[in-house]
Parts: C-alpha cells; sequence; structure tokens
C-alpha cells in the first residue's frame, strides 16, 4: 500500500490529465525526466537500449549522482509507477506521449551534433504507432532538425494524428530534479492545437503549482533558443575569465569587478565567479555546435562572437597551470599537489569535458605528482584520467602535499570551517591555489595558508611577532 507521504505534493489525480508516457534514452537526462514525471503522479516506462544501465535503472538504482534522483528512482520503481526496459515496443503500445531524451554527441571533427540516435529513435518508433500520440524531442539540436524529423513522422506513420513538438530542457546538473519538478520556464515549439492540449496535460502538475511560464512557439524557435541560452551563459564565464585576465596583468581584484558589475540588475551575479571555464556534457558541446551551425548559415558576426567565448574560454586553463607554478616558486617538477575535485562542477559525478581534470593532466605533464580526491566523481575520474593517483579521503589526498590545487567546489573543501586547519596538519606547505575562486580566504590564511586565486594578488597570511611590546 503506498504510504501517504510518498505521493507527488501535486493538485489530485481527478483535477489533472495524467498520462502514461515513455521516455526513451536515460542517459542524465533521460533518466532525471522519467522518475520526476512519475513523482508529478504520471504512469512512466524508460527506454534503454543498454541491458546493464537498464537492469540497474529497473532495481531502482541511479547509475551517475544526481542529488533527489536516487530517492525518486526508488520510489517509484518499487511503487510500480515507473518501470525501465530495453523493448520499445512496450512503449510504443502503450504510452500516450514520447519524450525523446536520447543522445547528441558531437560529430568526430567536433563540430556539429551527430543526430543519428534522435533519427533512429524516430524511424524507429513511428512504424510502432497504432494509436494518436505526441512525440516530445527534449536532446539538444541545431535549428532545422525537428523540420527534419516532422517530416520522418509524415513518411512513416500507419495512423493520422502524430504530432512532434520540441521541448528543450533546462537543467543544470547537480539541481537536475529540482530544475524539472520546479523550472522556471517551460519551452515548447509546436504547430498544433492538440500538440499544445498534450503539452499542457503531462506538464499540468508543474503548471498548476504556478510559477512556471510556459513559452509556445515554432520548433524553429525552441531549438535556436535552446542554444542560445548556453551560448550566452559560456559567453558570460568567458566574460569574467576574461578580466580576470586583465585583473592578473594590473593587480586588480576580479572578485570586486564581478561584485561591481553583478549589482547592475541587467547583468545580475549569478555566472560571474571566474574559474578555469565551464565543462560538462552541455556547454562546450552546444556552443561548439551552433557555432558550427550559424556559420553554415552565413552568420559570420555571431561566429566570430561564438568562436572568441570558446577561445576565452580554453586558455583559462593555461593561465591556472601558470598560477600554480608561481605559487610552487617557478617549477612544479617532482612537486606533490593534492588534487581537490574532478567533477566538472560540485554537485555531480560528471566528468565530461572537466577542466578540473584537464588541469590535473596539465600539472601531470609538467612534472608534478598528482593525487586527487572527489566526493562523487572518483569511479569516472580514473576511468577517464588513469595516470594520476587517486585517493579516499579528502586528507589522504593533501597528506604530504607541496600545494593544493581547489580544482571542483565541492561544499566539501570550501564551506566546512574546519577544513582549512584539518588539511593544514596534513600537508608539507600550506599553499592553496584556488581555480575556482570559491574560497573566503580569511579562513584559510587564518590556518597559515597563502591563498593563490585566478584573478586576485595572492595572499599571504598574517604572521604575528610574538616578541611583546618593548622588548623581551
Amino acid at each position: 500500500m503506498r504510504r501517504a507521504a510518498h505521493r507527488p505534493r501535486t493538485p489530485t489525480r481527478e483535477k489533472l490529465d495524467l498520462m502514461r508516457v515513455s521516455v526513451i534514452g536515460c542517459g542524465h537526462l533521460g533518466t532525471t525526466h522519467a522518475a520526476a514525471m512519475a513523482e508529478l503522479g504520471h504512469e512512466v516506462i524508460g527506454i534503454e537500449l543498454d541491458q546493464e544501465k537498464c537492469l540497474l535503472l529497473a532495481a531502482g538504482q541511479a547509475p551517475f549522482f544526481e542529488p533527489g534522483l536516487a530517492e525518486l528512482l526508488a520510489r517509484h520503481t518499487a511503487s510500480g509507477r515507473l518501470r525501465f526496459s530495453d523493448q520499445l515496443t512496450d512503449a510504443a503500445g502503450w504510452a500516450e506521449l514520447h519524450f525523446l531524451a536520447v543522445g547528441t554527441p558531437l560529430d568526430p571533427d567536433g563540430q556539429g551534433y551527430q543526430t543519428d540516435q534522435v533519427v533512429g529513435a524516430v524511424r524507429s518508433l513511428v512504424p510502432l504507432l497504432h494509436e494518436p500520440c505526441t512525440i516530445v524531442g527534449k536532446s539538444t539540436v541545431a535549428v532545422g532538425t525537428a523540420e527534419r524529423l516532422r517530416e520522418i513522422v509524415e513518411q512513416l506513420a500507419n495512423v493520422p494524428g502524430i504530432e512532434l513538438v520540441w521541448n528543450p530542457e533546462f537543467l543544470r546538473e547537480g539541481r537536475a530534479v529540482e530544475d524539472t519538478l520546479r523550472p522556471d520556464r517551460i519551452l515548447v515549439g509546436l504547430g498544433s492545437p492538440e500538440a499544445r492540449k498534450a503539452v499542457e496535460a503531462v506538464y499540468a502538475p508543474i503548471l498548476a503549482a504556478g510559477g512556471t511560464e510556459l513559452i509556445v512557439t515554432d520548433p524553429a524557435t525552441a531549438e535556436v533558443a535552446k542554444s542560445a541560452a548556453n551560448a550566452y551563459l559560456a559567453a558570460k564565464i568567458s566574460f569574467i575569465n576574461a578580466m580576470a585576465e586583465v585583473c592578473e596583468l594590473t593587480g586588480a581584484d576580479v572578485t570586486e569587478v564581478a561584485r561591481t558589475l553583478g549589482i547592475d540588475q541587467r547583468i545580475g551575479p549569478l555566472g560571474m565567479r571566474p574559474g578555469i571555464g565551464y565543462g560538462g556534457g552541455c556547454l562546450p558541446k552546444d556552443l561548439s555546435a551552433f557555432t558550427h551551425r550559424v556559420r553554415e548559415l552565413g552568420a559570420g558576426g555571431a561566429t566570430e562572437l561564438l568562436a572568441a567565448v570558446d577561445t576565452v574560454n580554453r586558455g583559462r586553463l593555461e593561465a591556472a597551470v601558470a598560477l600554480a607554478e608561481r605559487a610552487a616558486g617557478g617549477s612544479l617538477e617532482g612537486a606533490r599537489i593534492g588534487f581537490l575535485g574532478a567533477s566538472f562542477k560540485a554537485g555531480t559525478s560528471d566528468v565530461r569535458d572537466s577542466p578540473a581534470l584537464r588541469l590535473a593532466d596539465r600539472l601531470h605533464l609538467r612534472g608534478a605528482v598528482v593525487v586527487l580526491h572527489d566526493p562523487q566523481a572518483l569511479a569516472g575520474a580514473h576511468r577517464a584520467l588513469p595516470v594520476v593517483q587517486y585517493r579516499e579521503t579528502a586528507l589522504e589526498a593533501v597528506a604530504g602535499a607541496d600545494l593544493v590545487v581547489l580544482g571542483t567546489d565541492w561544499p566539501d573543501y570550501v564551506t566546512d570551517p574546519q577544513f582549512p586547519a584539518r588539511a593544514a596538519g596534513a600537508v608539507r606547505l600550506p599553499i592553496l591555489v584556488d581555480v575556482r575562486t570559491a574560497v573566503d580566504p580569511l579562513p584559510w590564511l587564518a590556518a597559515g595558508w597563502s591563498v593563490w586565486q585566478l584573478g586576485r594578488p595572492a595572499q599571504q597570511p598574517t604572521v604575528l611577532d610574538p616578541t611583546p611590546p618593548g622588548g623581551a
């Protein structure tokens, strides 16, 4: 018997058109979306062709770390509201609405998207459909992809009434569950009243709760809006990193520059912290693919702007290496570095295109002995970068270090008030290189550390004179 405390806090089933939903492709996006749809009250089947991953999900276990996801999976696989299969036929004859959440990696040349999985999913699904339904694309694609898929639907459909809409995701890794259940906006590109009704029905619990704006437009606008959003986020990160470079050359403090800019309501403070650049499975890939597409379209000014954003982002890695070398006295050869953090940002186990791992590799190539810890991403980091050493705890990683590098701003390192003193007792030399500009230097300085941050003057610990006034 389902316990009341486990029911989603949404309006009652009688007041909402709860649905049978499939989610095709259960990676980071699809798994989170499937679990969230079950939390809203829908009956959900996730389709994952990787049998090992499918079995793990069916057992209610998350194959990656995302706050809150494991609890949703366990709850709704146990209740029967959420199930998983590796057979597309299990979804085709059952669901009223099908979400496409398959991967769109970059082409081998690192530019446009590979859409084989999206096209393949549509080509496989549509001939199996024998009732009107709605296909909702969530995968990130280049503008024009939805129109191509609509043509495929028309060619392969056995029955009328199969609608295709595009509904890009705007999830932040580390907050993906929250962003799915309580998004600030839901963007859908569609072309018929029937498609709009289906979208409003599946998102009815979210819309009824208030605080979420439903934006209905055409598919091309939805595709461009998704790419533009990620490009703007990347541009904002790269801008403050460019200002950090200016501050390094002038002796100015980039955190004060960012604070001053952030007060302006036209700009805002979010995304204005300098560091080693963006990473993960979204921004690097999406910026590259968007740049490639606008170049194909002949938008020269947009191409130059987006290319410059990428250039600034990539350049910050070398700035971080140079900062570590200065902190070490000019050379990293033979230095033991305690390296804290491997995931591309805090809150996730994702190490795809992680600037932290790229930095760890660069430091290793400069001759340093790199010993790394991450609270969630150790296994993925070891697979991605086996040439460095790994430890199960942060204190083990920094033990005997000549230098500590903060590569990912996990709260374990940044907000624990006791960590600076504990780490100081483990290292050989208390030198912190914070390439995320994440820590408040004061507790570190008080614990005897020198603190080096990108775009800020180095700060040394205050040494108190033990000699009393007037001499001994």
